[in-house]
C-alpha cells in the first residue's frame, strides 16, 4: 500500500473542504466521500514526499531529508523527477542536522540531483536484474488476459513446487521480484501474478478495487494456470492488500487442491481494523471515518464512490473469521508498519497457532521487511517452508535437486 498516496488524497480533501468554506455538514459530507473513494481507487501517480538535498557521485553518497522512510536501516529504491528517474541506495552512512546521507549504489536512468523524490521498497524493477531464465506469460481471467512474470527453476531442478505472488494496493507485480531469489533457491517456479486495475490485467467495468473482495477471481485463475502447466503443490504470497486478496482466494475459489501453505507480508488481516488505524494517524475524527466506511460497505455509496458493488467489510476480518483457514500461514509483519497495523496479524497468531507462524519485526515499517533485513527475511521463508511444505510433501524439495543449495538454518 501507498501510505504517502493514501494520506495526501484525504488530506487534500479535508483542504478543499475549508477553502471552499462548506458548511459543517457538508463538509464532513465530502471528506467522507474522498476518504472512501481514495481507499477503492487505484493509485496512478504517487506523491514525491522525499527531499533529496545532496548527490555526490564521486563518493557514492545521496543525502535525504530525516524521514522514517530514509532513516531505516537497509537497501532501497529512489525515484526522482518524477519518476523519469531511478536509483539503488544502500546503508546509513551518517545523521546530522534532519539530513540522512545513504551510499548510492547506482543510477539506473535519469538524472539525479537535489529536488523531489520517493523511497520505494520494489529496489529491482525488470526481472533481467536477477539474472535468472524469466518468462513473460499471461493467464486468462475473465476479463482477459492478465500478464505475469514467469521464473522457472534450474535446468534439473522441476519439482512441481510453485509460489504464486500477489502484490498490494498501489503497487505491481514489480513487488515481488526481491523475493525470487528466495524461492528460487529451493526449487520453486515463481509466478508473479497481475490483477484487475493494477495497470498491467485489464480493468474492471468500474476500475475500482474490490480489496480483495473481486481480485480473487483473478488469482484463482493464476492457481488454474500453475495446475495446467505442472505445479504439483502451490504456496500463495501476498504483499499488503495481497493479503488480503489471497484470504479471500484460499476461502472462495474452487481451485485450491494443490495449495499446501500461504506466506503474508505486512498483510491486511482484517480491512476494519486497517481503515481505522489509517484513520487515526491522519487524525479524523470517528464520524468521517465510520461515514467513509458505510459508503464502501453500502449500494447507495456506489455513484459517490464510483464500485460497482459494496465491499462487506465485515467478512474481511479474518480474525473472526481464524476458522476458516486450514493451511499453513507465515505472517512477517513490522510492529512500526505505519500503514497496516500488525494488530491483526498478531491476533491471527494467536487464534490459530496451530497453523500461523508469526516473524514479527520492530523497525522494518510497512512492506520493506526484505530491504530492512533480507538475510532474515530469507532465512525465516526457508525455514518455514523446509519445516511445513517440504516435510509435509514427504520429502525435502532439495531432495529432487542433488545440486540445489541446503535449507540455510534460522539465525
Amino acid at each position: 500500500m501507498a501510505r504517502s498516496t493514501f494520506a495526501k488524497s484525504v488530506r487534500t480533501a479535508v483542504v478543499a473542504a475549508g477553502v471552499l468554506g462548506l458548511a459543517a455538514g457538508a463538509g464532513a459530507v465530502l471528506i467522507m466521500a474522498r476518504v472512501a473513494r481514495t481507499v477503492v481507487t487505484p493509485v496512478r501517480k504517487r506523491p514525491q514526499n522525499q527531499s533529496i538535498r545532496a548527490v555526490d557521485p564521486d563518493a557514492g553518497t545521496v543525502t535525504l531529508r530525516e524521514t522514517p522512510d530514509s532513516s531505516v536501516p537497509g537497501r532501497y529504491g529512489l525515484w526522482f523527477s518524477e519518476d523519469a528517474g531511478y536509483a539503488k541506495i544502500g546503508g546509513v552512512i551518517s545523521r546530522e542536522d534532519g539530513s540522512v546521507t545513504r551510499t548510492l549504489e547506482s543510477v539506473a536512468f535519469g538524472d539525479l540531483r537535489p529536488g523531489r523524490g520517493r523511497i520505494s521498497g520494489y529496489y529491482y524493477l525488470e526481472p533481467s536484474e536477477l539474472d535468472y531464465r524469466v518468462e513473460s506469460v499471461t493467464v486468462e481471467t475473465e476479463l482477459g488476459e492478465a500478464p505475469g512474470w514467469l521464473f522457472p527453476p534450474e535446468p534439473g531442478e522441476d519439482t512441481g513446487h510453485w509460489v504464486i505472488q500477489v502484490h498490494g494496493w498501489g503497487a505491481t507485480r514489480q513487488e515481488g521480484l526481491r523475493a525470487v531469489r528466495t524461492f528460487h533457491e529451493q526449487g520453486y517456479t515463481v509466478l508473479l501474478a497481475s490483477y484487475r486495475n493494477d495497470g498491467d490485467a485489464p480493468n474492471s467495468a468500474d476500475r475500482r478495487y474490490g480489496l480483495g473482495g473481486t481480485e480473487w477471481h483473478d488469482i484463482d485463475a493464476a492457481l488454474r494456470y500453475a495446475a495446467d502447466h505442472g505445479a504439483s503443490s502451490i504456496v500463495l504470497m501476498g504483499w499488503s492488500m495481497g493479503g488480503a486478496v489471497v484470504l479471500q482466494t484460499v476461502t472462495r475459489s474452487t481451485a485450491t487442491d494443490l495449495l499446501r501453505g500461504l506466506i503474508l507480508e505486512s498483510p491486511v488481516i482484517d480491512w476494519i481494523d486497517t481503515l481505522e488505524y489509517q484513520a487515526r494517524m491522519l487524525r479524523l475524527p470517528d464520524p468521517i471515518t465510520q461515514g467513509a466506511l458505510r459508503l464502501i460497505e453500502s449500494t447507495w455509496g456506489g455513484p459517490i464512490t464510483g464500485q460497482a458493488a459494496p465491499i462487506d467489510l465485515t467478512s474481511m476480518n479474518f480474525v473472526a473469521r481464524a476458522a476458516d483457514l486450514s493451511l499453513p500461514t507465515l505472517i512477517l509483519h513490522s510492529d512500526d508498519d505505519g500503514f497496516v497495523p500488525s494488530t491483526a496479524s498478531r491476533a491471527l497468531a494467536e487464534a490459530r497457532s496451530d497453523i500461523v507462524t508469526l516473524v514479527p519485526f520492530a523497525t522494518a515499517l510497512h512492506t520493506k521487511l526484505w530491504n530492512y533485513d533480507e538475510e532474515r527475511w530469507k532465512t525465516s521463508i526457508a525455514d518455514w517452508l523446509a519445516e511445513h511444505i517440504h516435510a509435509d510433501a514427504g520429502a525435502d524439495i532439495n531432495a529432487a535437486a542433488p545440486d540445489a543449495p541446503a535449507v540455510e538454518a534460522a539465525s
